[in-house]
């Protein structure tokens, strides 16, 4: 299932922003160069191995830059890429895929990174019951597709931002008083304006962890920056009646072992912010 947020207009906004960005007053090396009548084609080759994401936004940006491009999709997100393989042809008018061919690449090089390091990890939990989480860490104004390819990595989205879901950091803790002076102005400001959202705590050791549970009101508890052995204290502390979330500082190293305590959600912020983009590239070519 599409995440919400992957809207028709949520992703033509994107692509009308980016255009702008890249083309300015006009493509003027295309004009220049190549008669504007220049039919042509184009496939785009893989250059590395990884998990493939970016191929439906690609057809979007196309679409966007010229409906007339004809676009054969060959491999399809999520699908395993290696060395060589052809992921898409593109034919048409060929000032049109010069146009397009920046801003496919560099989605889909980002979104194929993220989408290959977010399947590392999953693989790395697999069986634990532990689900991977994305963060807030992304790029400005590319948000939308990160975390679209870390679900086609078979990871999962945390809070899109700050507006659909409630996370009380260190500093909103501190900033308000302490754990329970945090939840207790967040329900009352919740029902003074009627809205409906979840509330998520961040703990930095066991005795937030306890005056969270004592406070209540509350969906998740974040572990955050915690040793295995604290985490796992920590989990049976809270035996199940909220929600629990470990953060801070995972790695591949490391999130066996916490995914091993028993918590039910693991958030890694490397996931959009420390990737390695897949290298791809849309060469033209004669049948």
């Amino acid at each position: 299932m599409r995440p919400t947020y992957l809207t028709e207009k949520s992703i033509s906004d994107f692509i009308a922003m980016a255009l702008a960005e890249d083309i300015g007053d006009g493509d003027h090396s295309s004009l220049a160069s190549i008669p504007g009548d220049a039919q042509n084609q184009a496939r785009l080759l893989v250059k590395g191995d990884g998990i493939l994401a970016g191929v439906e936004l690609a057809g979007y940006i196309f679409n966007a830059v010229d409906p007339t491009l004809q676009v054969e999709v060959l491999m399809q997100d999520g699908e395993t890429i290696k060395y060589g393989d052809v992921a898409l042809t593109v034919k048409g008018k060929a000032q049109s895929i010069l146009t397009a061919e920046r801003l496919v690449l560099n989605c889909m090089q980002r979104m194929s990174g993220i989408a290959t390091y977010t399947h590392h990890l999953t693989d790395l939990i697999k069986g634990t019951g532990a689900k991977l989480l994305d963060t807030r860490k992304t790029t400005p104004n590319f948000r939308i597709m990160e975390k679209w390819a870390v679900v086609i990595g078979g990871g999962h989205n945390h809070r899109f931002g700050l507006f659909d879901m409630i996370i009380l950091k260190d500093n909103h803790v501190d900033y308000a008083g302490g754990i329970k002076e945090a939840i207790v102005a967040t329900q009352r400001y919740l029902q003074e304006k009627g809205k409906d959202l979840r509330i998520e705590v961040e703990t930095r050791n066991l005795d937030e962890v306890k005056q969270a549970i004592e406070t209540g009101g509350i969906h998740r508890i974040m572990l955050d920056n915690m040793t295995p052995e604290m985490m796992r204290e920590a989990v049976a502390m809270i035996g199940g009646k909220f929600e629990t979330e470990a953060s801070g500082g995972i790695t591949e190293t490391t999130i066996r072992s916490v995914a091993e305590c028993g918590v039910d959600y693991i958030s890694v912020g490397a996931l959009t912010h420390s990737i390695k983009s897949i290298d791809l590239s849309l060469k033209a070519y004669k049948l």
